[in-house]
Order: C-alpha cells, then structure tokens, then sequence
C-alpha cells in the first residue's frame, strides 16, 4: 500500500512539464505551466479571505475552467471541497450547502444565477461568494480579483484528512454527504492504474463530458487526468453528434462515460465507422450497462467498451473488465489493491453461482457520513467492509455479476435517487397524503422515477402539477417522470412501504 503522508491531493498537477496542455475549455487551451501559476494565486486569495484548513468550499459549476481552478484552489489552501450540481434547484443546493456549513461557494456561469437567490439569512456559516463575474452580492469577489493574489505554498495534509464532501442520499431520510479523504482518492487512482494495459499516459486526451460533481466525472475523469500528466478536453452539456465531432477534432484516446452517453452514440443514425478511431481505452459506469448497446459499439465502430462497478463510497472504483477478458454482462473483476467479498443472507461467503451483498475493503473505502454517525456505522462494519447494498453472483473464473440491489436506490442515467427524498417532497403538497416512489425500467436512462400517490381527503391535484412541483425542489433527474393515483399504498405489519409490490 503506498504511503501518502504527508501530501495534498492538488499537488498532482505539479510534475508535469510547463508546456504540456492540461485543459481545453470554452475554446482556450491552459498548460499545466500556466494552471499551476493560476491555482498558486488563487490560492493564496483563498487563504487571503480567512479561509483556513478544514473549511468547506462549495463549487457550484459546470465541467469548464472555473470549476476545475476553484477545485485546485480550494483544495491546495487545505479546505475540503463540496461539488455541487449546477442545475439544482435553489431548495436542493440551500439544503445541501447548510448541512455541511459551507464557508464559501465558488460559483461557475452557470451556478451563478442559482447561488443569488440563496436565503443568506439561513446561511449564518457562509461568509464568501467567489463568483465567475464580478456582482454585487453581499460578500462577493470576482475569480479574476483572486487571481492577482500572491502566490502561496499548498497546504500538507495527512492522508486521513478530508478532501471532497460528495452527497449522496439514504433510503430513510434526507441525502447525506460521503466523507472522502486526500488517501480515499489517491489511492483509487493508483488501482485505477495497477493494470498496465488499460493505464492512462500522459499522452492521452480524455473527453471530460462526466460531471464532476459525480464522484465517476470528479475522480476518474479530472483526477486521473490531472495525476497522469494528460489532457482533458471539458464539455459542460453532453450533446452525441458534437461530442463526436470534439473526438475527432481533439483526438480523443480516452472516454469514460454513462451507459446513456454510450447508447446515445451507438443509437445515432448516420456515424461513420472511423468516428472512434482514435480512442484506445471505452470505459462504461455509474450504472447497468446494455449488452445490445456493448454489442453495438463493437460492431459499428471496433470500440472494446469496458463495464465497471462503484459507487461514491469506495471513491467510487471496485470492479472492472479491463484486462480481464470479462463476459459480456460482467463488470469485471476487482481493482488490484480493492478486496471484495460476496455476502449470502446468513452472513457467511456466497458460494459460486450463489447470489451475495458486495462488501468492498480498501484504502479507497471512505471515511463515513458528515455528521452521521449511526448511517457510517451501517455502511462500514467494524472490520472496515463497506455493505454496498448490491447483489452480485461471480462465475468459475472470478468474473461478477450484478443482479440485484438491497436497497430501494433507483439510478437514473448513472445519478443516485433515494425514494425517501422524492417522496418527502411529494408529502410536502398540500393535496398528498400519502406517497411511494419506485424505479421502472427506461430505455435510454436505465430507470425512470415512477410515484404513486394517495390524495388528501377533498382535495385534487393533477399529474403535471406534483411533477412541477418536485422539479422546484429537486434536481430533474430525480422527479418522476409518471405519478399514478391510487387509494391505498400497500404496507408491510411494520408499516413499511412495500415497493417490491408496486413495482
């Protein structure tokens, strides 16, 4: 196990040559001579605002440079970085930015608008605004302002301390945010790489369409990149035909993407064969991918596209079919350094064949919840497995298999959604009684979120209506798509919601 103490994550910029191109964003290229020069002034800006070790720096940005120098900033001054999904609506992003006390947000073009109409009142922790453009919102700074500061050394810190706060969310309450330290995510960079085959270079040219404020687009994509020395093309909207044409125009090697990205393309009328000719490594995660779809790559474009299995929690990478000549419909086998066990019902090893909970130990295992010690203790066992809640059967030769989930966790497009918080939402309508939401099956987003609804007693309401309603309160993704009104809500003796049954 390498030993990462003391160190900082943002020092992985720092080894590469001043002329090699790190970022393409908005047109404009950054070398790592210049992107180290910037984050060093921004920085020391940082530290010049009173921001110290340990506190929470919210992004609130798109895939671009801001997002990317605020990350390198933030984390270098020795705060600990929140990630947050530009286009949350302003409850969602209040919500998630009181529950960790954020000191300050770094606001992207398109965060900006979102973080004005913040309730400050209800802020009492967040002092800083670092803003894209110049405004005039109470403690404000332009990026640009920042940027003129002197420069100052990165901040040590040991491998235990806290890099990123990533939410994610319960299955019985409000979403949480995972704890991952500097060690968690250096260390899943170094798995990532332990199979030489399929190991990122300095050459490369990575398309970073992931968001990164998912931990798959924040670790896998940008961190890798920025540790291996190469380049990643940003695109902040996933778009099929002109994330080909930026393939074909950059060059790109490498492509980490959502079983969504990958059908879209496979799905696209009129591609030529060549369109992926120059990308080497296909990577698929963040959820189930579609055999058809796999098959499809292959056949249209020559494109070996690999499935792997994570989740935040391990940082996120457990599994992958790279180099290990992987069935199609398996996600591979585990990371060199990640240790996985298939769990049966009686608590003991699922026996081959046999279906089993995955519990994954590791160095990239996170550190708990923020300020929850109770679901921490759920998550990882006193021995240090983390309970993924997944159901997997492995084959003869070692090969896993995902067939299940424990939980009631619907995954839409790659993104986590938790019935718990969409049906408090829904509660929250005056007409809603009662309410339950499950995951069905969609064609090009893996699962859709489908409600079920008991109206209040002289009260109406119509579909569309809650369907506006929980998408002023939660991110799109996460609102169903289909409300269905029924009299009832089937419940278990305990009172417990009985999704199986209305699936």
């Amino acid at each position: 196990m390498v030993d990462y103490r003391p160190m900082n994550l943002a020092s992985i910029i720092d080894p590469h040559p001043d002329d090699a191109v790190a970022l393409v964003s908005r047109g404009q290229t950054t070398t790592y001579g210049r992107l180290r020069e910037q984050v060093a002034r921004l920085r020391g800006g940082l530290v010049g605002l009173g921001l110290e070790p340990g506190d929470r720096v919210a992004i609130v940005a798109a895939n671009n440079w801001y997002f990317v120098s605020s990350y390198l900033g933030a984390l270098g001054a020795g705060c600990v970085v929140v990630p947050l999904n530009p286009t949350s609506p302003v409850p969602e992003l209040q919500a998630q930015l009181a529950a960790v006390e954020v000191k300050a947000v770094a606001a992207g073009p398109t965060g900006r608008a979102s973080i004005s109409h913040l309730d400050r009142a209800a802020l009492p922790s967040l002092e800083h605004l670092v803003c894209a453009q110049s405004t005039d919102l109470p403690g404000s700074v332009a990026i640009d302002d920042l940027l003129t500061s002197d420069p100052v050394p990165v901040v040590e810190r040991e491998a235990s301390a806290l890099a990123v706060l990533v939410f994610t969310s319960g299955t019985a309450g409000s979403p949480k945010a995972a704890m991952l330290t500097h060690g968690n995510l250096l260390a899943n960079l170094e798995q990532c790489q332990g199979l030489p085959a399929r190991a990122q270079r300095a050459d490369d040219v990575v398309l970073g369409v992931l968001p990164f404020f998912h931990i798959f687009g924040l670790n896998v994509v940008l961190n890798l990149t920025l540790m291996t020395g190469a380049s990643v093309i940003l695109v902040e909207r996933f778009d099929p035909q002109t994330a080909l044409e930026s393939i074909e125009n950059h060059g790109i090697t490498v492509i980490s993407g959502a079983p969504t990205m990958w059908a879209a393309w496979a799905s696209l009328p009129g591609t030529r064969p060549g369109a992926f000719a120059s990308v080497r490594i296909a990577v698929s995660g963040a959820a189930r991918l579609d055999p058809q779809v796999q098959r499809t790559m292959v056949e249209r474009f020559g494109i070996d596209l690999i499935e792997g299995y994570g989740l935040t929690e391990a940082s996120p990478v457990v599994t992958t079919g790279s180099g290990a000549a992987a069935p199609e419909g398996s996600i591979g086998v585990p990371l060199p350094g990640v240790h996985v066990r298939l769990v049966d019902v009686d608590g003991q090893d699922a026996l081959v064949g046999d279906p089993g909970e995955i519990w994954v130990k590791g160095p990239n295992v996170f550190a708990g919840y923020w300020e929850d010690p109770d679901a921490s203790a759920a998550a990882v066992d006193p021995e240090g497995w983390l309970h993924t809640g997944d159901v997997a059967v492995v084959d003869d030769d070692g090969h896993l298999y995902l067939v299940d989930r424990v939980k009631d966790l619907i995954i839409v497009s790659g993104f986590n959604v938790y019935p718990a918080e969409v049906e408090d939402v829904l509660m929250d309508h005056p007409a809603v009684e009662r309410a339950a939401v499950v995951g069905v099956p969609h064609p090009h987003s893996g699962e859709a979120v489908k409600a079920y609804v008991v109206v209040a007693s002289g009260t109406s309401v119509e579909e569309d209506d809650l369907i506006a309603h929980c998408e002023a309160h939660l991110a799109r993704y996460k609102c169903p798509q289909k409300v269905m009104f029924v009299d009832e809500i089937p419940q278990g003796a305990t009172g417990k919601t009985l999704r199986a049954a209305l699936r």
